[in-house]
């Protein structure tokens, strides 16, 4: 059967697929555009199995947040390039994937979600689309905050669109109840800016796990003892190394970036004080593009041959 050009371009239109995989399908459906939809589809989840195997450290990180600022989510989805993180369906799939994830706590429970305008779940997205432009990709991680008496402030920093980009962070703010909406944005927005250029680890010093800081404490009494310091001296050293710690990797304690002076719980404390509030800081999350996955080096040979396969 022969297949007319303005049939292809339907489908592609349709489904976003390449000019020959289109032809290919509207063969093999004898030019029935909704079937060759279908084998698309079904293409799509053979395709997505080949290429689970490729690293996918690429991507965007996305925040979505409810209109009343009660719920907000944050998610980070890879692909192998950032040439497809700059692809318009890839964005709205990430889009639509951070919506649906204020709802949910688990990775699991987005993937079977339906998508958005959508008959297929969002994992059956994401394998169409997997082989419309031919990349590994995968919802890597997914976290949501909710509030009852404050909201969820989000940043994204780089943003390449609004609410997606390499670097998200979302902060609730809790209130007493009195304080202006428009105040609490205000102090969530450049404490959630702060979280993204210092990067804290923990919230306040107590949510340190105890281990964690036995082995800073641990690793200053060696040294100290194999210089020789005495027990008094190597001790006074281990408590400012705790105290160093604490002023790097926890967040009320570290130095609040947009005056470079003042720690961010005092900021916080001058803030509630200048305007009469009481706002606190109760959680907060941050998620950095390709944040611990280990990037294979290859080739530009590897990894011509990587796409063909």
């Amino acid at each position: 059967m022969e297949i007319s050009a303005k049939l292809v371009k339907e489908l592609r239109d349709k489904t976003g697929a390449g000019m020959m995989d289109c032809k290919r399908a509207l063969i093999e459906t004898a030019g029935n555009v909704e079937a060759a939809t279908e084998y698309l589809r079904k293409k799509g989840l053979m395709d997505a199995a080949k290429k689970s195997s490729r690293i996918a450290a690429d991507g965007l990180v996305a925040v979505s947040v409810s209109d009343d600022q009660k719920s907000a989510s944050i998610v980070e989805v890879n692909s192998e390039t950032d040439f497809v993180a700059r692809n318009e369906k890839f964005q709205d799939i990430v889009s639509g994937i951070a919506s649906i994830a204020r709802q949910y706590d688990f990775i699991d429970q987005v993937l079977g979600a339906k998508f958005p305008k959508s008959d297929k779940t969002v994992r059956e997205e994401v394998d169409l689309l997997i082989s419309i432009v031919g990349e590994n990709m995968n919802l890597r991680r997914c976290k949501r905050i909710v509030t009852r008496n404050g909201i969820v402030s989000a940043y994204i920093h780089g943003a390449i669109k609004p609410g997606m980009g390499r670097i998200g962070v979302l902060v609730n703010i809790e209130s007493d109840g009195e304080s202006r909406s428009n105040q609490i944005e205000e102090i969530g927005k450049k404490i959630a800016m702060h979280i993204a250029a210092a990067n804290p680890s923990y919230l306040c010093s107590k949510c340190v796990p105890q281990e964690i800081i036995d082995k800073e404490r641990d690793i200053v009494m060696a040294q100290a003892k194999d210089s020789g310091k005495p027990d008094n001296i190597a001790e006074k050293m281990a408590e400012g190394r705790v105290k160093k710690f604490f002023e790097e990797n926890v967040l009320l304690d570290q130095i609040f970036v947009i005056d470079g002076k003042t720690k961010v719980s005092d900021f916080v404390e001058n803030f509630n004080k200048e305007h009469g509030v009481k706002l606190s800081i109760s959680s907060f999350v941050k998620f950095v593009l390709g944040e611990g996955i280990e990037k294979r080096e290859s080739s530009f040979a590897e990894e011509v041959r990587s796409f063909i396969a």
